[in-house]
């Protein structure tokens, strides 16, 4: 190991500061530990930074699928489309709701959905056959929303954004205009998840954003058991003080205050992250841009970055060489209709060749605000010391 570089280097690490800390330590003094004020002044500044009407903060990202899926009304034997390169919660959330998964093939250049592919499925079959769409922003590079918003329209379809890798992320539109990641513009409810790797850390955690408020109203029902205390929907309203009523069942998806507190501190440094992030993905960009072994995912002026992803011919090899240097690469993902879950409900590999073509290729590098210039650097030496034997 370059005698510069002096702890194991993980293809992500959570970037925990004294301020961040404090802010834990002072909820923890306070008066509430679970549902408190943290709580709710997180989904409004959340909501201000993505720029959408409401915000829902639940206990993490598969908790927030589920809950979109819930409030959409997703129904044993509604089919619903995504993509095969995700985490696999993205298609879980439709099965929780026993509705059935059809998987899409990638655009190869960017491995998000080919919504061309999309298109091609819909025109296959009656309108009303599918009922949903859930795209991925995968590994921070927005999905083109405005055309995935007019197949949804032309063919009756609600939306998801899977925006788990994409907080600060955007696109712009064809009329110029910046769409950012969840913000309500062209998607009915939009995802995020706060685990230790992604932009904002607060161990486990969650969000949910629309614009809609009956998807908002029906989802802060749900995430806490179906109860509500909310004097205008109770059907007797004038019982005493203590009174509530459990209208729907609901689940305890709800984010504790002190994580809720974590989260508004890290949020304070969202752009600073996000900025560090496109920085080390420009020097990657640089270092890689002409050496043919090795093929980066499409840029993007909006790319968020939550992973950055090559592709090589011998991934295994690479793989297990950088662990021999103490780099912790990844691999994001393993397509999710190989997953032997999957294959019980019929899917085999083969269905999706691009999908598993860029799976056996695929790597993601160290990608982390606090990652130094000498440890990106020592990442990039070694990639290159492989590949040129």
């Amino acid at each position: 190991m370059n005698s510069s570089v002096t702890r194991p280097i993980p293809y992500g690490r959570q970037h925990i500061t004294e301020a961040d800390v404090q802010a834990v330590i002072r909820t923890l003094h306070s008066d509430f530990l679970t549902q408190g004020p943290q709580v709710a002044e997180f989904e409004r500044r959340f909501a201000e930074y993505i720029g959408v009407e409401y915000a829902v903060a639940v206990s993490n990202g598969t908790a927030a699928l589920h809950l979109c899926a819930l409030a959409l009304g997703v129904q044993p034997g509604q089919r619903v489309i995504t993509t095969p390169i995700t985490f696999a919660a993205s298609a879980n959330c439709i099965r929780y709701c026993g509705g059935e998964v059809h998987f899409v093939d990638i655009d190869p250049a960017t491995a998000l959905i080919d919504l061309g592919a999309v298109r091609r499925l819909l025109e296959s079959h009656p309108r009303g056959h599918f009922h949903g769409l859930v795209p991925v922003d995968f590994a921070g590079l927005p999905v083109d929303l405005e055309a995935a918003r007019q197949l949804a329209d032309e063919f009756g379809l609600w939306i998801i954004e899977d925006a788990c890798h994409a907080p600060g992320g955007f696109f712009t539109d064809s009329r110029g205009q910046q769409q950012r990641c969840g913000n309500g513009q062209l998607a009915d409810l939009a995802i995020f998840s706060f685990h230790p790797v992604k932009h904002i850390a607060t161990g486990e955690g969650g969000m949910i954003t629309t614009n809609r408020r009956d998807l908002y109203e029906q989802l802060l029902l749900l995430r806490t058991h179906g109860i509500t205390r909310d004097a205008q929907r109770l059907t007797r309203p004038d019982e005493g003080g203590w009174y509530y009523e459990m209208q729907e069942l609901g689940y305890n998806y709800r984010m504790p205050d002190m994580l809720c507190a974590l989260g508004l501190s890290q949020l304070q440094r969202a752009d600073e992250g996000l900025a560090r992030r496109r920085q080390l993905a420009a020097r990657y960009d640089a270092a890689f841009g002409a050496v043919p072994a090795v093929e980066p995912l499409a840029e993007a002026a909006g790319h968020a970055y939550h992973l950055y992803v090559i592709q090589v011919a011998d991934r295994r090899g690479l793989y297990d060489f950088l662990r021999s240097r103490q780099i912790f690469a990844q691999v994001h993902y393993i397509p999710v209709h190989t997953m032997p879950y999957y294959q019980q409900l019929g899917w085999q590999p083969g269905d999706f060749p691009r999908a598993e073509a860029y799976y056996a290729r695929c790597l993601s590098l160290p990608m982390f605000p606090s990652l130094t210039d000498e440890e990106q650097q020592y990442v990039i030496d070694c990639v290159l010391e492989f590949v040129g034997q």
